[in-house]
């Protein structure tokens, strides 16, 4: 290997070494292969470059146009050229990104989830760093000034964390800097030899060649020490956001101060479409409804047209008992609830999440009370995280004749919270006329919106829609059609008060997952918004028109089927489980264990990973496109494919009952593919019960192991039996459950062998060998007969 070409390696290296300082800033590490392998790219373009040879501006300049390919090929390749040139609207895409990455990154604690934007941020930060240090150390041949690009990539990341264990990743960055160094020492030896002595300094006289340098690199080395010193300072911290801090300067002492909070809603389409899931909180509740256990973080009650925010608030000290909620009348029935609430130690959040309407408190630290939303506040950097605390809150249950003979509201709450805009588009105010024509009450039309939203509009649930800002962004929502909580709750608040019907949004999570000890575990793709409305005598009322999530309130729940049909992931109880005599359409699925493709409907499209353009697909495409890399792709791909099948599988999904039933077959299926992992053979000749003991008894489950495993072997077997499947609560928890309990019965040779080259990837190649007969199938079919030549003698 020659010299400059063990440079470029060590440039590489001391990169990729540097860019492990920002992992401890993201909830996943798989980003940093990706860099990696784009990094690697960039490193055997400047070599291949720098061979021919081509100037070395020219060098920088291919570098770079690659370098951009690689991001499109990644990040917008169906708004590129081939997927690789870039146009104006990859362009454009990349600017989108970039501003919801920035809005991430102020918003989320870390380590934070890798969106797309943070993503793209992340890799693109990295190759632009490691371009710099290769055309220093490599092209121009100064290693020493290529320190600068490596320390301010460190100083970003250590102004970011908080700070735990920033020397260690220091002493990464450090050694890869020093081994850059050596590198380059030991090149310029092997050219020129070493200089054992120089002539005697003479004074007066100008320095020799070899002193110089020496006195270069002292002088980079003081810059390099005082940006490291003074650029962390002047960085911000990394916490705000729902999911993290959300943000709210407080006043000191008890006397009071004001709070001039930031949006604390961040981008919960990222969150719901997050590969993975992590608990937020952990809940300990008297209540006997848990379908109706929402916990709320703050409440937005400015709208600008364009959003919804928290107004300016005055914040005081935190009563012992909270004050009655503004309009509830002593003749609604309610009652007390205690619940016991502990947040994760990652979760940071200013704001304290609670049941509403919270009664009293008990929490240690610095807490300020807001009384017009009845929130907590963190007080001097006070936040959630691991934070135990116990919340007293009213379970109010109004009925409907209360709510329809609600009394006009107090005229200051009626005029600030049925406040628009002039420049809110007429379609609203006009959309809400037409949907709530001949109700007879606030209460009534409050009802004919949600069901309208939840039922006989023809919305849809959909993550992937943008959350749309500017003034229109309610407009085409109404158009469209397509959207997620963010988008029913705005809206309909804002037709609500467009009627005349005080409204805000809350934030904060839906009721989450009931656990086999009897807490209550909220993760991140709880996180929801709901309007609230106000009816005197009542108060502030939860209504929930996003269909997929959470639970119709009682008091609002109407005769129309399937209008308070729950989300198979939350709680909500009450329909029976017993599978009926008759086969369904999906029981030619029963057991399989072999071709996905052989089993048609839903299953299909849920159990094999599409090309939904997620980021292993644009690092496949990339990995084609670079052969050179193949090499080091080829024995990670079993395992990235499991990955990818496993977060497709135990994904979101939609209420109807096909959405229902290709989830309990698609859990179904991860459950035995993670035993066919470990060692454990599927035998598509037994039922699914058999198939389920014989998973209990093979893997030596424990007992709540081996009960989760039964369950969604129940749940199969009413999808393949009873006429119309219900909805399921909980089978992607039961199927995590049950694969980490087969993971810990289980050997070290095992595990690796499960994890890096799963037998069930080998549905990979069944697929693949699927489609190719297909297509052969349809060419084949496209072509013209072929005439029979004639068989008569020869003349």
């Amino acid at each position: 290997m020659s010299g400059r070409a063990r440079l470029a390696l060590c440039a590489a290296a001391a990169t990729l070494m540097a860019a492990c300082a920002l992992l401890p800033l993201v909830a996943e590490p798989m980003w940093l292969l990706q860099a990696a392998l784009l990094v690697a790219a960039q490193t055997g373009v400047g070599a291949a470059a720098r061979r021919v040879p081509l100037a070395r501006p020219l060098t920088v300049a291919v570098q770079a146009l690659v370098s951009v390919m690689l991001l499109t090929l990644f990040f917008a390749r169906e708004h590129a050229l081939a997927g690789l040139v870039p146009g104006p609207d990859a362009a454009q895409h990349f600017a989108l990104l970039l501003r919801q990455g920035s809005h991430d990154v102020s918003r989320y604690a870390a380590p934070a989830p890798v969106t797309d934007g943070i993503r793209l941020m992340l890799i693109g930060g990295v190759l632009a760093v490691h371009l710099l240090v290769d055309t220093l150390a490599v092209t121009f041949r100064g290693a020493a000034p290529a320190g600068l690009p490596l320390l301010a990539l460190y100083s970003v990341a250590a102004g970011l964390s908080d700070g735990a264990a920033d020397w260690l990743w220091f002493l990464v960055a450090a050694a890869g800097y020093l081994m850059l160094l050596l590198a380059e020492g030991r090149d310029r030896l092997a050219q020129w030899g070493r200089v054992f002595a120089g002539a005697p300094r003479v004074p007066g006289a100008p320095e020799s060649g070899a002193v110089a340098p020496v006195r270069t690199g002292r002088r980079i080395g003081a810059v390099a020490l005082g940006v490291a010193l003074v650029v962390p300072m002047a960085l911000p911290t990394m916490r705000e956001g729902l999911l993290g801090p959300a943000g709210a300067g407080a006043g000191a002492g008890d006397g009071g101060g004001t709070i001039s909070a930031v949006n604390p809603l961040v981008s919960l389409r990222d969150s719901l479409n997050a590969d993975s899931d992590r608990q937020v909180l952990s809940l300990r509740t008297s209540a006997d409804d848990l379908s109706d256990l929402y916990v709320r973080i703050v409440s937005l009650d400015d709208f600008d047209g364009t959003t919804w925010k928290p107004a300016q608030r005055r914040i005081v000290g935190v009563p012992d008992v909270f004050p009655a909620p503004p309009g509830l009348a002593p003749d609604v029935r309610h009652t007390t609830v205690r619940t016991t609430v502990n947040a994760a130690d990652w979760y940071a959040q200013d704001w304290l999440p609670m049941p509403y309407p919270p009664s009293g408190v008990r929490i240690g630290g610095h807490w300020r009370y807001e009384p017009a939303g009845m929130t907590l506040v963190g007080d001097h950097g006070q936040t959630t995280r691991g934070a135990a605390y116990v919340v007293d809150s009213l379970e109010v249950r109004p009925t409907s004749e209360q709510l329809a003979g609600a009394p006009a509201p107090p005229a200051a709450l009626e005029r600030d919270y049925t406040r628009v805009p002039g420049r809110l588009p007429k379609v609203v105010a006009r959309t809400a006329r037409e949907v709530t024509a001949g109700a007879a009450n606030h209460y009534e039309e409050a009802v004919r919106l949600q069901d309208w939203f939840a039922v006989d509009g023809g919305f849809t649930y959909d993550t992937r829609v943008e959350v749309g800002h500017g003034p229109d962004a309610i407009a085409n929502f109404l158009r469209d059609k397509q959207g997620f909580c963010v988008h029913f709750s705005f809206t309909m608040a804002a037709m609500a008060r467009t009627l005349g019907i005080p409204a805000r949004v809350a934030v904060g999570f839906a009721p989450g997952t009931p656990q086999a000890d009897g807490s209550v575990s909220v993760s991140l793709k709880d996180a929801h918004a709901w309007p609230e409305l106000y009816f005197q005598g009542v108060g502030w009322t939860r209504f929930e028109p996003t269909p997929s999530r959470g639970t119709v309130p009682s008091y609002t729940r109407s005769e129309k089927p399937g209008t308070a049909q729950p989300d198979p992931e939350l709680p909500s109880r009450g329909a029976s489980s017993a599978p009926s005599a008759a086969a369904s359409e999906a029981a030619r699925c029963a057991g399989v264990a072999h071709r996905p493709d052989d089993c048609g409907g839903p299953t299909a499209a849920v159990a094999v990973p599409g090309g939904g353009g997620g980021p292993w697909t644009g690092l496949w495409a990339a990995l084609i496109a670079l052969g050179a890399l193949a090499v080091l792709a080829v024995p990670l791909s079993p395992m990235l494919w499991r990955l990818r099948a496993r977060s497709l599988r135990l994904g979101g999904r939609d209420r109807s009952e096909e959405g229902a039933a290709a989830h309990t077959l698609a859990a179904w299926r991860e459950l035995t593919d993670s035993a066919w992992d470990l060692g454990i053979v599927p035998d598509e000749s037994q039922t699914p019960r058999g198939a389920a003991a014989r998973i209990v008894r093979l893997g030596r489950l424990d007992p709540e192991a081996g009960a989760a495993v039964h369950r969604v072997a129940e749940a199969l077997e009413q999808v393949l039996y009873a006429p119309r499947p219900r909805p399921v609560t909980g089978l992607a928890q039961d199927v995590r459950r049950v694969v980490t309990a087969l993971n810990g019965a289980a050997d070290r040779r095992t595990r690796l062998r499960a994890r890096f080259a799963p037998r069930s990837a080998v549905r990979a190649l069944w697929s693949l060998r699927a489609r190719w007969t297909a297509l052969g199938t349809r060419v084949t079919s496209a072509l013209p007969p072929l005439r029979p030549r004639p068989t008569g003698p020869r003349g």
